[in-house]
């Protein structure tokens, strides 16, 4: 299991780093939890080191009937704070767009909502998707945004950006976002992640990873090894330290990580790069084109 405080979910910084969190942080924490309860009949973990490591209580703890709701109570609060971090993520192109309408820059908008280097397909997809939620906020107006907060739905920052273009009040398009994102949509993915591991689902997956054919044994084979590992950690006392190798499955998560995190990085370079070019671009185009008038204006 991840260890996850409570200050990690309050890191999404919007444009698209809310799912990112969820995928490092606390999709990996829920999945630890949920394997965590069924594998120790309780979900009543010694703290600490709960929640940086999960382990069983002692033996002469009771246990208690594990539940979906039991899970989803341990969980709840580092969700929610989660779910709080993404929505206040989606201030940042809230604002930006209401200040690109303010200043009447309307070029600017068009530019946070598509990409130079897209195609020009997925350009006319993404208008098409500005003129819905443009449509949809309109008509709706706060259950419009409440509508696309609620579901997982990676385009939000173009409703967000749209909405501070449209001038929607700021009041009402926070507490959509709150409510969606931090209670509805946090509990939707809670749920998806705590079914997909809970006890007999999960063994359905395993089953269904060795089944493949030709290559199922070796798939499966670091799957085994990480849930063997996962239950002699959750099974050790709180005085005891298990020198553990790295499980393969482990190894690969953490390539996962440094790709994501690179990702993020180049994405972010390319993105202060393309501004920077194209404020200079228009510097020069204003420069030559005041040039031009001044040699024409000399001509007479």
């Amino acid at each position: 299991s991840s260890g996850i405080n409570a200050e990690w979910p309050l890191r999404p910084g919007g444009l698209g780093f809310g799912l990112h969190t969820f995928v490092l942080y606390l999709g990996p924490h829920i999945a630890g939890v949920t394997i965590a309860a069924w594998e120790c009949g309780t979900t009543d973990f010694p703290s600490p080191p709960y929640p940086d490591t999960i382990i069983c209580p002692p033996a002469g703890v009771p246990r208690h009937r594990i539940t979906l709701w039991n899970i989803l109570n341990k969980i709840r609060p580092e969700s929610m704070m989660w779910g709080l971090g993404t929505a206040l993520g989606e201030l940042p192109p809230y604002f930006m767009g209401r200040a690109a309408r303010i200043s009447g820059q309307d070029d600017e908008v068009d530019d946070l909502l598509t990409n130079s280097e897209d195609t020009e397909e997925k350009k006319s997809c993404m208008v098409k998707f500005r003129l819905y939620i443009q449509q949809l906020v309109e008509k709706s107006g706060f259950l419009g945004v409440l509508l696309c907060a609620s579901i997982p739905n990676p385009l939000f920052d173009v409703a967000g950006i749209t909405c501070g273009y449209l001038l929607f009040p700021f009041t009402t398009f926070f507490i959509a976002i709150v409510i969606g994102k931090a209670v509805i949509k946090v509990h939707l993915q809670m749920l998806m992640v705590v079914l997909l591991f809970t006890r007999n689902n999960l063994k359905l997956v395993e089953e269904g990873i060795e089944s493949i054919p030709y290559v199922g044994h070796f798939l499966y084979r670091p799957v085994e090894e990480y849930m063997n590992q996962t239950r002699i950690t959750l099974h050790r006392s709180t005085s005891t330290h298990i020198q553990q190798s790295q499980s393969t499955l482990s190894i690969i998560f953490d390539v996962f990580i440094g790709i994501m995190i690179i990702f993020f990085l180049v994405a972010i370079i390319n993105g202060m790069a393309r501004r920077k070019f194209r404020n200079h671009y228009n510097e020069r185009y204003e420069i030559i084109l005041n040039e031009t008038d001044d040699s024409i204006s000399s001509c007479y």
